[in-house]
C-alpha cells in the first residue's frame, strides 16, 4: 500500500451491535487499517452501551442523519431501511460509504464492488460503494479467474447458507432447537426467524418470494453476478437454501464456459488467483467444508470436475464464511481499495 497508508482515517461502522458489525471491527483490527478515529453506531435501543476498541471501550452512538460530521468512512451494517435513509445524509457529510445492505447494490451509479473481481469500479463512486451478497461474493471471486480466461455462458448454483446469514438471531435459533431436540423436546420448537424449524433440517427460501417463485436470493445473485464481473449477458440459476451450519456458506456450481476448460486448467488458474485457496484431492477426501473455514477470509475451492449436461462444463464446490469474507472482510477490503488508489 502506498505510503500515505499510514496516516489514519476516521471511521465509523453503523450497525455496530450486530453479528456483522462486531466482525467489521474485529476485522479492522486484524488487518491493520490504518485508523485515526473510531466511532460506533446502532439502534436508539443500543445506543448508550459500550464495544471495546483496541483495548478501549467506546460507547455506541444512536444513528441519525446529523451524526458523521468529521467521518471519512462509514461501515454500514444496520438493513436496508436504514442504509437507505443515512447512507446519502453520511455521504453529504463528506464519508464514502460502504454499505452491506441490498438497498443500493443494483442502483446504476453506484458501484458493486469485491476487490478480487472489480476493483476499479470503486473509481466512478459518488459517496456510497455497495457490497455484494455474501453468497454472489464467494462465487465471483472463484469464477472470475476462469471467466476472464475463458468466458461463461451459463452458471447453475446450489447454495448451503449458514444460519449465520441472518445474524445472531439465527444463530440462538438453531443453537436452541438443536438444544431442545438434544432433551427430546422437538414438539416445543417454535420457529421465529425461519418458516420451518432450521435443526436437523434444510429450508429451501432464503428472503421472500416473488411472484413468479423465484427468492430475492436467487434473483440477487443473477443481478449481482452481472454487474460485478461486467457479464451482462451471463445465464445464472441459482437455488438458495439454509442449513444447519452456525458459519460460513457452501456451494455447488456448475458452469458452461464458451470453450472447453478441464479440470487440471481450472485447478492452475485457480492456484494462483487473488483470495482463492483450492483444496481438491478426491484421493484423500480433500475438499472444504463449512465447518473448518468459518473464520477464514479466503474463498475456497474443491471437487473440480467436467460435466456433460454443459457443452463445456465444468462443475465445483465453494466455501467461504459468509460473515466475514461475505461481509465484513469485504467491506474492509473496499476500504483498503479506496486507500490504494488514493480516493481517501
Amino acid at each position: 500500500m502506498r505510503d500515505h497508508m499510514t496516516r489514519g482515517y476516521d471511521l465509523a461502522i453503523i450497525g455496530a451491535t450486530g453479528l456483522v458489525g462486531r466482525t467489521m471491527a474485529q476485522v479492522l483490527e486484524e488487518r491493520q487499517f490504518p485508523v485515526k478515529s473510531m466511532r460506533f453506531f446502532a439502534s436508539a435501543r443500543s445506543a448508550g452501551t459500550k464495544l471495546c476498541w483496541r483495548g478501549q471501550d467506546v460507547v455506541v452512538e444512536e444513528a441519525r442523519p446529523e451524526a458523521f460530521k468529521s467521518v471519512q468512512v462509514a461501515l454500514f451494517s444496520a438493513g436496508g431501511s436504514t442504509s437507505k435513509e443515512l447512507a446519502p445524509a453520511a455521504a453529504r457529510a463528506g464519508a464514502i460509504v460502504i454499505d452491506n445492505s441490498s438497498a443500493w447494490r443494483m442502483e446504476a451509479d453506484i458501484p458493486l464492488v469485491v476487490p478480487e473481481v472489480n476493483p476499479e469500479d470503486v473509481d466512478k463512486h459518488s459517496g456510497i460503494i455497495a457490497n455484494p451478497n455474501c453468497s454472489t461474493i464467494q462465487m465471483v471471486v472463484a469464477l472470475n479467474p476462469l471467466h476472464q480466461v475463458n468466458p461463461i455462458r451459463r452458471i447453475v448454483v446450489d447454495t448451503y447458507q449458514s444460519v449465520g446469514g441472518t445474524g445472531n438471531k439465527g444463530v440462538s435459533e438453531l443453537r436452541e432447537q438443536v438444544e431442545l431436540t438434544a432433551e427430546g423436546r422437538a414438539d416445543e420448537i417454535e420457529p421465529r426467524v425461519y418458516p420451518y424449524p432450521i435443526a436437523f433440517n434444510l429450508v429451501p427460501q432464503i428472503d421472500t418470494f416473488l411472484e413468479d417463485g423465484w427468492c430475492r436470493e436467487e434473483v440477487k445473485m443473477l443481478y449481482e453476478t452481472r454487474k460485478i464481473m461486467h457479464a451482462p449477458n451471463v445465464k445464472v440459476v441459482a437455488t438458495t437454501v439454509r442449513v444447519p451450519v452456525f458459519s460460513a456458506h457452501s456451494e455447488a456450481v456448475h458452469v458452461d464456459f464458451t470453450n472447453p476448460m478441464s479440470p487440471a486448467e481450472a485447478r492452475r488458474l485457480l492456484a494462483k488467483a487473488p483470495g482463492v485457496i483450492v483444496e481438491d484431492d478426491p484421493s484423500r477426501s480433500l475438499y472444504p467444508t463449512p465447518r473448518e473455514k468459518a473464520g477464514r477470509d479466503e474463498v475456497f475451492v474443491g471437487r473440480l470436475r467436467s460435466n456433460d449436461v454443459f457443452d463445456n462444463g465444468l462443475s465445483m464446490w465453494v466455501v467461504a464464511d459468509n460473515v466475514r469474507k461475505g461481509a465484513a472482510t469485504n467491506a474492509v477490503q473496499i476500504a483498503e481499495v479506496l486507500v490504494q488508489r488514493g480516493l481517501l
